[in-house]
């Protein structure tokens, strides 16, 4: 999996047992949905599989730490939010919500996190950048 429990360091790991409801498969479920909405902002422009394919070991961590950190915070918001008491929702919104706006800075091209992008049929990468720059093939209209 792309997320790891220790990477929950925000909240310890009492809290998070207590935010997961002692289930680990509520918090993996958070996870997913985490990870698919924050692939719903990256998607047009970055290569989602290959972000989200990484996976920590003992030795290396090739994943973002900012990617690492909204999907953590996205997925600690729904579990928080699907509590009956909700307690701690204040804090879990306001990170969310900076987690969102962090992911739609991202999508408009105003900040550039070091993610690989989306290639081509041709190889090229980089294909949906906003900034395109070039020009058509040259015309030649007669015996010059």
């Amino acid at each position: 999996m792309f997320i790891d429990v220790s990477d929950y360091v925000m909240i310890g790991e009492d809290s998070l047992k207590v935010a997961q409801q002692a289930a680990e498969a509520n918090r993996t479920n958070a996870e997913a949905i985490a990870i698919e909405e924050v692939s719903g902002f990256l998607r047009n422009r970055y290569d989602v599989d290959t972000i989200f394919a990484a996976v920590k070991t003992e030795t290396v961590d090739p994943r973002n730490k900012q990617i690492v950190m909204i999907v953590c915070d996205i997925a600690l918001y729904h579990l928080v939010s699907s509590r009956p008491a909700k307690q701690g929702l204040e804090i879990r919104k306001e990170r969310y919500d900076n987690a969102i706006k962090t992911l739609t800075a991202i999508q408009a091209g105003k900040l550039q996190p070091n993610l690989p992008t989306l290639t081509g049929p041709d190889g090229e990468t980089d294909i949906n950048n906003p900034i395109r720059y070039g020009s058509q093939p040259r015309n030649y209209y007669g015996p010059y």
